[in-house]
């Protein structure tokens, strides 16, 4: 049967997604994504698709890669979606479509239990600060009942807990063939599982992890997969950049520090001074990260000469010099305890390899790359492609036979002009077929816009105040339901201080800000307290907090945007770009800036409306999305809102909304 007449039964009113999905409506979007994806499954060739929200492009890309009867790999930006696809969505449809399809998830190995490292942590001695020795008893006993080793099914257990690098491995620290618990190993578990399976789930991380060092897994699996899909695809670019350069950081080496000094004190005490050999590599770490200074947490600093911007010479070159030194010391105390246990051939490896990385940091800068130091807390040392097209041509879409592969490429915010630019350029798909389906909410009957004009300029000391005391305001009309995105942590720290004194005599709403607690669960501690009945609350948020954020229904009603999300000028990897392209004779405002900002403003702009139902308000405090030229580009990116001319008008739309909340109408 004909690929395209199966797909286009699925989506009909009675077809078969009807009784996998609840609540299915037939939507048009939906069935010209779903036979576009057929179409280019049918003539193997890459196509790029934006799906505005509402869109449902989970199923208009499952449905007809799980028809076609051939072998899928799929890609998402997070672990949690991973979960979800590979959890719920794929179960469900499979289940519909009658397929006998067998599944597989395959992580990166920070995701996985490595029992001979836990082994080995429970006989340390020294356990780092924070690690608590219950925590480590709790994974003992779960590692007796899992199956997977996949720590997220493990209850309770916080994704940034300082006990996970102690259990889990690294392509660093991973012993291979020699180590004691090889055969019982949930990573080769995963990846067999993975080759046996028709349908793969991974992550972009993973992907191109894989693409650098080819040791995932992936690279045995997709010269077999004959369709290749990336959801959340925006993420691609910039997750790609952090895996295809090099870099070397303080805790790379602190943590090759304790890895060796365990071993060399349980496997080979008194063969060599452990002490010693440890002490002057974390000595050299910490001389490092001090010739930095103290410098503004999150601080990057350019590297364009032998030295980066604002460093001693001297200095900098002396502590490289003396990190490279205390490798190649640790390599040759390895080396003569390497026969013992195969503990020892690993840790000599990481050793080289990090000398290497010493190494390669005081030659001079790949062409084609930027080069820069992040300040924090450790110290980073980045060399990094400006985009990833080089390796998506060379190693991914011109990988196999011609016309052999299906690749498609989706998400919700892909770029602002029809060719969609902003990702096909960088992504190496500028010859791609590219789609864009529109969303099918009613953005002028569910959604507002106000942009008010009387705030001071977003340069000017004032501005953060004046947005934390409005979004107070607003945020008391509405009783809560409201998210403040911000542009920087700066702005994140003033407005939720701001808020929390605001609101902390009243105790009328609660204010929550990001770092206070892991990201899950403030979101839904956010749609617990807005709830029905619930306290009211009032979410700050930043980075991360722009996409993949949640919150449908009367919960979340009011977002508001502290300025436009242009690219900060003075970033490393923003700056390189924009000479890249002043060098070629075109605008990097208008090529690079102007379209970042686009997006980025789409993405925040998106978590307001996610259901046909939700009603709600997006406030951008910044004025020069009404006033400069450009400020037209930005708002045809946003979907069709309703916009509000006045604080006057917005205030009573507010209150309407508290009137009408469980109406499921925006009132007129």
């Amino acid at each position: 049967m004909n690929l395209l007449f199966e797909v286009e039964e699925a989506f009909a009113p009675e077809g078969v997604l009807s009784r996998a999905a609840e609540h299915f409506v037939p939507r048009s979007g939906q069935t010209e994504m779903a036979l576009a994806v057929a179409r280019a499954i049918e003539g193997a060739y890459p196509l790029v698709v934006e799906a505005s929200t509402g869109v449902g492009k989970t199923f208009s890309y499952l449905v007809p890669a799980l028809l076609s009867g051939e072998r899928v790999l799929l890609s998402t930006a997070t672990k949690a979606l991973q979960d979800q696809l590979f959890g719920r969505d794929l179960p469900r449809l499979v289940e519909a479509l009658g397929l006998p399809v067998r599944t597989a998830l395959l992580k990166g190995r920070g995701s996985y239990l490595c029992l001979h490292r836990m082994e080995m942590a429970r006989q340390d001695a020294h356990l780092p600060d924070g690690v608590s020795t219950r925590t480590l008893a709790k994974i003992e006993e779960w590692s007796q009942a899992t199956r997977t080793g996949d720590l997220a099914e493990l209850p309770g257990l916080d994704e940034r807990s300082p006990v996970i690098p102690l259990v889990t491995s690294t392509r660093e620290n991973c012993l291979g063939a020699q180590c004691p618990r090889f055969r019982a190993c949930h990573v080769n578990l995963a990846r067999r599982e993975a080759m046996a399976a028709d349908v793969v789930v991974i992550n972009h991380h993973l992907f191109f992890a894989d693409l650098a060092v080819r040791e995932s897994g992936v690279a045995e699996l997709l010269p077999s997969v004959r369709i290749a899909i990336f959801d959340e695809a925006h993420q691609l670019n910039e997750t790609g950049v952090q895996f295809l350069g090099r870099n070397l950081t303080t805790g790379q080496l602190l943590d090759f520090a304790r890895d060796m000094l365990a071993a060399g004190l349980q496997l080979a005490r008194g063969l060599v001074d452990w002490q010693q050999v440890v002490g002057a590599t974390e000595q050299a770490a910490r001389e490092l990260r001090l010739c930095a200074g103290k410098q503004y947490p999150g601080t990057k600093l350019r590297w364009t000469g032998e030295t980066p911007d604002g460093l001693s010479a001297s200095g900098w070159s002396e502590a490289v010099a003396a990190v490279h030194a205390a490798c190649v010391q640790a390599c040759a105390a390895l080396d003569t305890v390497s026969e013992i246990a195969p503990d020892f051939v690993r840790l000599h490896e990481r050793a080289a390899e990090l000398a290497a990385r010493a190494e390669g940091f005081v030659q001079a800068c790949e062409p084609g790359c930027v080069r820069w130091v992040d300040v924090g807390t450790q110290l980073r040392l980045v060399e990094s492609p400006l985009d990833i097209s080089r390796a998506m041509k060379n190693k991914v879409l011109g990988a196999g036979e011609e016309g052999t592969k299906s690749w498609i490429f989706t998400s919700a915010t892909l770029g602002d002009d029809d060719k969609l630019s902003w990702f096909t350029q960088p992504c190496g798909l500028a010859d791609a077929q590219v789609l864009k389906v529109g969303s099918p909410f009613d953005y002028q009957r569910q959604a507002a816009l106000y942009v008010p004009q009387d705030f001071p300029k977003p340069g000017d000391p004032s501005h953060t105040a004046k947005v934390a005391a409005s979004a107070a305001a607003w945020a008391r009309q509405l009783g809560g339901r409201t998210m403040v995105l911000t542009t920087t942590l700066r702005a994140l720290r003033m407005i939720g201080e701001a808020l929390q004194l605001a609101f902390e005599e009243s105790g009328d709403l609660e204010v929550l800000v990001q770092g206070a607690m892991p990201k899950r669960v403030l979101i839904e501690r956010f749609r617990e307290d807005n709830a029905q009945g619930g306290r009211g609350c009032v979410l700050v948020a930043s980075a991360s907090f722009w996409e993949g954020i949640d919150v449908p229904g009367d919960a979340l009603q009011l977002v508001i945007i502290d300025k436009l999300p242009f690219p900060p000028p003075n970033d490393p990897l923003a700056e390189a770009r924009a000479k890249l392209l002043e060098s070629q004779g075109r605008s990097a405002f208008n090529d690079y800036f102007l379209p970042e900002a686009a997006v980025a403003l789409k993405q925040g702009a998106g978590r307001l409306i996610r259901r046909e139902t939700d009603q709600g308000i997006l406030v951008v405090c910044d004025g020069r999305l009404a006033s400069m030229g450009y400020g037209r580009r930005l708002l045809r990116a946003l979907p069709p809102m309703q916009r509000l001319a006045s604080e006057r008008e917005l205030m009573e739309r507010l209150e309407a909304l508290t009137r009408t909340c469980t109406t499921g109408c925006l009132p007129t």
